[in-house]
């Protein structure tokens, strides 16, 4: 089925009428709910009100073309918020007018710096002095050689044949060995201090 110029009027008119998708999807045939859904959505028809056609029966027949061309909302009226409660603040929208979340916004875009990630200069020069030695006498094994005993610290660029992973005995419960869990796990009082 392809979407002709036809079928997509009439997908509008019907839209505008308040028709539900089933019922668009019934009258042109050979198209499924959530293909009409998914058209409604590229072709960017307003969203409305109610929840299907019954509400949109008992509307003016006259408003069937105003109501199929993406309609401007005026501007809501503020409202007096009681003395004892802040104003509450009108959420950012993104381009499109959807209000941007939390966690939206912590959604960093292509291309963008990171932020600050924990460093070297965190972690204890005793930890790091003790990982030196202890990769001196690691196994330096494969990818393959691995298994839950073996510590899967990685050391090198996986890109270069100069990559390996220490393969000494694994600390219980974890994956890596002793001195590797002392850079890999920071206990929770210094990873609060460091949000401070």
């Amino acid at each position: 089925m392809s979407w002709t110029d036809e079928r997509v009027e009439t997908l509008k008119k019907m839209w505008g009428e308040g028709q539900s998708a089933s019922q668009i999807a019934k009258e042109l045939g050979g198209v499924t709910r959530n293909a009409v859904i998914g058209k409604v959505h590229r072709l960017g028809l307003s969203n409305r009100a109610g929840s299907g056609g019954s509400a949109s029966k008992a509307a003016p027949k006259e408003k069937p073309a105003a109501a199929a061309k993406p309609a401007a909302k005026p501007a809501p009226k503020p409202k007096a918020a009681p003395a004892s409660m802040p104003p509450k603040e009108e959420p950012e929208l993104d381009e499109n007018g959807i209000p941007i979340s939390a966690a939206r916004r912590a959604i960093i875009p292509a291309g963008q710096p990171l932020p600050p990630q924990p460093s070297a200069n965190e972690i204890s020069p005793e930890a790091l002095a003790k990982v030196s030695e202890v990769e001196k006498t690691a196994k330096r094994i494969s990818l393959m050689e691995l298994t839950e005993k073996t510590c899967k610290w990685p050391v090198g660029d996986p890109a270069t044949e100069d990559f390996w992973f220490c393969g000494l005995a694994v600390q219980q419960g974890k994956p890596y060995c002793e001195a590797h869990v002392g850079v890999a796990f920071q206990p929770m009082s210094s990873r609060r201090d460091r949000r401070r």
